[in-house]
């Protein structure tokens, strides 16, 4: 058997599993090996499998064998496998070093990189990973690697015409399951004459 997948949030006392057995007489149901952690347990006469406590991720794939006996005659049994995958969720927003970083651009530069942005997630695999935007990019001024997380400058700026700070908010998103969740970092550029 291989029930569908459990959340890592699956409350005790959830049912995973009932398995089916054809037999004539009435049958009793065990776990005989695979469950040392405890996670499972079986209803002695309808078979149904449910959670105990909750469940730890690193524990799974779990795979535990399942008895079903002759209620009058222990010598008649069965066995089958029953193998249970847990999901990981999406517990944790990517979080930047700092959520305010402050960056200098001197004036007539060509495009060119001014600051890598590296933010971390706790989550582990898609959850995880983790791509880079901008929220505000200033009329297209500033551009960034949704991968490596440099920001850039795409124009000349000239301190004399034209703003000489802009506030740039980068995003870190993490591809999570059921959703994404974002964190957050201010970048204040002051053009240099």
């Amino acid at each position: 058997y291989q029930p569908a997948p459990l959340s890592e949030r699956t409350a005790p006392g959830t049912a995973v599993l009932q398995p089916s057995v054809w037999y004539s007489a009435p049958v009793s149901y065990t776990i005989t090996s695979g469950n040392d952690r405890g996670y499972f347990e079986i209803h002695l006469s309808s078979g149904i499998i449910k959670t105990t406590k909750i469940l730890n991720l690193e524990d799974f794939p779990l795979t535990f064998n399942v008895r079903a006996t002759d209620s009058s005659n222990a010598a008649i049994y069965n066995e089958a496998a029953v193998k249970v995958e847990v999901i990981d969720e999406n517990d944790f927003p990517p979080v930047f070093p700092s959520s305010l970083l402050e960056e200098t651009l001197a004036e007539n530069l060509t495009a060119t990189q001014i600051v890598q942005l590296k933010a971390q997630d706790m989550d582990t695999g898609r959850n995880g990973f983790l791509t880079y935007g901008i929220l505000n990019d200033h009329g297209l001024k500033f551009r960034i690697n949704e991968t490596t997380g440099i920001l850039y400058s795409n124009t000349t700026f000239d301190y004399e015409e034209e703003p000489t700070e802009y506030q740039v908010v980068v995003y870190a998103e993490d591809d999570g399951i059921p959703e994404k969740k974002r964190g957050y970092c201010t970048v204040v550029i002051r053009i240099t004459d």
